[in-house]
This record gives C-alpha cells, sequence and structure tokens, in this order.
C-alpha cells in the first residue's frame, strides 16, 4: 500500500449515471489483486475531505479501470476529470477474491454497480475454468456488460433479458450448472447479498462477496467500517479485512 500520482486517460459513461475511468498507473497496476480497493482523492482542495473507496474494475498493461455510479458530490467531481488530469490515488487495499479451489466454474452475481470489481477477475481467472455471469440492474440503461463473459442479464422492470431480481435469475438458471461444481462471486447492494448469501447457503455452493462501506481511512485505523462475524460478539472492518469475505464468515 502507497500513494500514487497517476495521470487520467480517459473518463467516459458507459450506462446510465455509471463511468469508466482510467488511469496510466504501472506501479499500482503491478501490485494490484482481483477484488481489491483503492481510495481516491477526488479534488486538490480539502473538499471533500475524505477519499473515496473504489473497486478496482480491471487491470490492462500498465493500465488501472475504476467504475462508479455519480450519487454525490465526490463522485460528481470525479466525473468532472478528464485526460491527462492527475489523480492521487491510495492502494492497493484490501483483500481480493480467493479464486484457487477444487470447483468446474466461477458465477459471477453482479448486482447494480456491483459489476465494478469483476472485468479484472475475468481476465484473471485460469483458462481452466469455466464462468457465467448474472448481471441485474433497475432497467436497460443502467446494464453494464464491461469486461464480462458469458453474460445472463435480469432487469427489475422487465426492459431487458429476466424481469425481476439477479438472485431469481441464478435460481431459474440452475440448468446451466447442475452438472458443475461452482464457486460463487458476487458483489452489489446489501439486501442483493444478503438474499445471495441465504441461497447458497441452503444450496451448499461455496461463495466469496465484495462487501461495500464507508471507508474514512481505508486500512483499518479509523475503525469506521465494522461489519458482523459469525463468530459470537466479534466483528470484521471491511477495509482490512474484506472487502471480500467468504459468506460463512458474515452476517448480512
Amino acid at each position: 500500500m502507497q500513494i500514487h500520482k497517476v495521470r487520467v486517460e480517459s473518463n467516459i459513461q458507459i450506462a446510465e449515471n455509471t463511468f469508466l475511468l482510467k488511469t496510466s498507473a504501472h506501479h499500482l497496476a503491478s501490485e494490484i489483486l482481483p477484488g481489491q480497493f483503492c481510495n481516491i482523492k477526488v479534488s486538490d482542495s480539502y473538499y471533500p475531505l475524505l477519499r473515496r473507496p473504489f473497486s478496482v474494475c480491471d487491470v490492462e498493461d500498465e493500465s488501472v479501470y475504476f467504475m462508479y455510479d455519480v450519487h454525490g458530490e465526490g463522485t460528481k467531481i470525479l466525473a468532472e476529470k478528464s485526460e491527462d488530469d492527475e489523480l492521487d490515488i491510495l492502494g492497493p487495499l484490501g483483500n481480493g477474491f480467493n479464486m484457487d479451489g477444487d470447483y468446474d466454474a466461477a458465477v459471477i452475481v453482479a448486482g447494480g454497480i456491483g459489476v465494478a470489481p469483476f472485468p479484472f477477475f475475468t481476465r484473471t481467472l485460469s483458462n481452466d475454468k469455466g464462468m457465467i455471469s448474472f448481471v441485474g440492474a433497475r432497467n436497460k440503461k443502467g446494464l453494464v456488460r464491461f469486461g464480462l463473459k458469458n453474460v445472463h442479464v435480469s432487469t427489475d422492470d422487465g426492459s431487458e433479458g429476466f424481469k425481476g431480481t439477479v438472485i431469481d435469475l441464478f435460481e431459474r438458471e440452475k440448468q446451466l450448472y447442475t452438472d458443475k461444481k461452482i464457486k460463487v462471486f458476487g458483489c452489489g447492494p446489501s439486501p442483493m447479498l444478503k438474499s445471495l448469501r441465504e441461497f447458497c447457503l441452503q444450496n451448499e455452493y461455496e461463495c466469496e462477496v465484495s462487501t461495500e462501506s464507508v471507508m474514512a481511512c481505508g486500512f483499518g485505523i479509523c475503525q469506521g467500517c465494522p461489519i458482523q462475524s459469525t463468530s459470537k460478539d466479534q466483528y470484521h472492518l471491511i477495509c482490512k479485512d474484506g472487502p471480500v469475505f467468504n459468506i460463512k464468515d458474515i452476517v448480512l
């Protein structure tokens, strides 16, 4: 973990309210593992004061990508960045996905901006593993398929793909993986992750999820991002112990 001064290569809108930021960051690119995140200082001023956490979306040669939704002052400022602007990035932070193991296929389950960590995951996954990607959004304008393989989509309003939640779609398409030993990797809003956890526990699927929180420091000093452990009266810190957890280790 260290501070990196990086240059913006591009910053483009790829879906409704969703942007893809590409940075030139060769030192950072060589250190990142799928599922890790970085804390980005979005302004040279003291406003906003705190860095913003973003999943590493993809790494390609010396370029590092971040995917984000514009929903607050920090991301509004970030959306205004253009080519050759400089950013101050702290990272890589946290623990990523455990992609090893005895399974035939990785099943990605992502809701909304929860697709963010999976392009790099997809790029890095061993070629001897199969992959199925289930992606959900509120409507077709919010769907993102960037960097994913074998994508099946759902929308809440039925404007594209299956009408319903991405968990409903995952359950409906069981025949795609009934003959395979699978491991599930999820990311999305908390209610989605809670449903995914329950579904995977019921079906005895191995599952890891990338969780989200407001993270002021990004490395465990401020103690501001607790998540309840399945061990009695204990808590993990999302920034330090996560953001990726085995679902058997946390309460959602």
